[in-house]
């Protein structure tokens, strides 16, 4: 297992780590978990597993840091309480010693969530009556958010006033749909199955979100083909229905997922995949917009930096022999924390290196100092991905993935028009 992040005491990670929701999940049908701040999990599956120890290293800064395998229980106690818990695999314990584990919820002190979408703290200092009448009061209210999450699930955009008192990225836990509902179909499914299994391997992973302080995400479905070579004639059927419905047969790219602050409004939102496979070309590149708008301006600063970050990804790919990222995801992230503003009638000194385009926006008696900003741009989930140096694989396929790169150059593309529009 490969350490991670500094020292931590095995003995402590031994008794078992709570797994959260991890509240940034945008896209995808596979449960993502948090481990703690700076990590998230979620179930290993072998190819992919393979793809993470045997990565390229030209593609490592265009993927999470991969930190290794732990052990995943489900536990459920005589009240309904669903959790999973991660434990070390064995023998893996040496190994673990450079794993920072110090914000992660020990098992001793777990934060439980229950199958109704309702959360409470449980410490062993409080007496089991309290826990009990807490329980009650919260059972009652039950029904009603069990209502609200079966419609956030049917849902395919969602807004969400943002409470002005507290903090915006805490608030993502309780409106991100599709985080609670890939968290609630994970849990049901090893329920199911708790009888005959409670053992499941998860792999660990960076959490690219943990540098921002609002993490504004796009989920990217990559590509003019999204079945795998292994896929079912049924399988494969279906998924190229989906290609040639959306937008991914005709540039190679659709949304699967999206979240955004939208400071002008004080609201955030949500688009999942359904409403990506309806989007036109035109209704890509407005998805497109909306993400990079946050409810004032345009963030015309961040273009620069993300088609620098996608040009370099769609160099080193067309450089990848043999690799097919089959369904595979690229994610953009960027802050959504609301710049600074700077009074117009300031000091002029103040106000020297206001663009003009931000003044032009400005509303009332502020405008706008665009600042540098960092984008990230990574690729993930590669449950499908194959390669010539698998050596299992009945297919092997020569040169690079033409329907990925030709995504990606639509994307670039796409991006600098609405660059180019916008500055009209």
């Amino acid at each position: 297992m490969s350490p991670a992040f500094g020292a931590m005491e095995v003995e402590h990670y031994s008794k078992g780590v709570l797994l959260e929701p991890f509240v940034h999940q945008v896209g995808g049908h596979s449960c993502v978990l948090r481990f703690n701040d700076k990590t998230i999990c979620k179930p290993l599956i072998q190819r992919e597993h393979q793809f993470y120890e045997t990565l390229p290293t030209e593609m490592r800064k265009f993927t999470p840091q991969y930190e290794g395998v732990v052990s995943v229980s489900f536990e459920e106690d005589e009240d309904g309480n669903l959790c999973l818990i991660a434990y070390p695999l064995n023998g893996d314990h040496d190994n673990l010693e450079n794993l920072d584990n110090s914000d992660c919820e020990p098992k001793s002190k777990l934060l439980r969530w229950t199958n109704k979408k309702t959360m409470l703290l449980e410490n062993e200092k409080i007496s089991k009556e309290w826990v009990r009448q807490h329980r009650k009061e919260e059972k009652m209210k039950s029904h009603k958010l069990e209502e609200e999450f079966e419609w956030l699930k049917k849902s395919e955009v969602l807004y969400y006033t943002v409470e002005k008192k507290g903090n915006v990225s805490s608030q993502f836990k309780h409106h991100n749909p599709w985080s609670m509902k890939c968290h609630q179909q994970q849990l049901q499914r090893m329920k199911e199955n708790a009888k005959h299994r409670n053992q499941y391997k998860f792999i660990l992973l960076e959490n690219l979100t943990s540098r921002y302080e609002v993490p504004c995400v796009l989920d990217l479905k990559m590509g003019t083909r999204q079945h795998g070579d292994d896929a079912s004639e049924e399988k494969k059927a279906n998924q190229i229905r989906k290609c040639q419905q959306s937008t991914s047969a005709v540039i190679g790219v659709r949304v699967c997922g999206m979240q955004v602050y939208q400071a002008g409004t004080g609201q955030l939102m949500f688009m999942n995949k359904y409403h990506g496979r309806k989007l036109s070309v035109q209704g890509f590149k407005e998805a497109l917009y909306q993400f990079f708008h946050n409810g004032k301006y345009l963030r015309r600063e961040l273009f620069e930096s993300v088609i620098k970050k996608l040009t370099e990804l769609k160099s080193v790919l067309e450089k990848q022999e043999s690799y097919r990222f089959y369904s595979s995801s690229l994610l953009i992230i960027y802050d959504g924390k609301e710049r600074q503003e700077v009074a117009v009638d300031s000091d002029p000194e103040d106000l020297e290196d206001l663009s003009e385009e931000s003044s032009d926006e400005s509303a009332g008696a502020y405008a706008y100092k665009p600042t540098a900003s960092t984008v990230d741009v990574r690729m993930i989930d590669f449950a499908h991905t194959t390669c010539k140096y698998y050596g299992e694989d009945s297919v092997v396929h020569e040169g690079q993935d033409t329907g990925y790169v030709f995504g990606l150059q639509n994307l670039i593309d796409i991006i600098k028009e609405i660059r180019e529009e916008s500055s009209e």
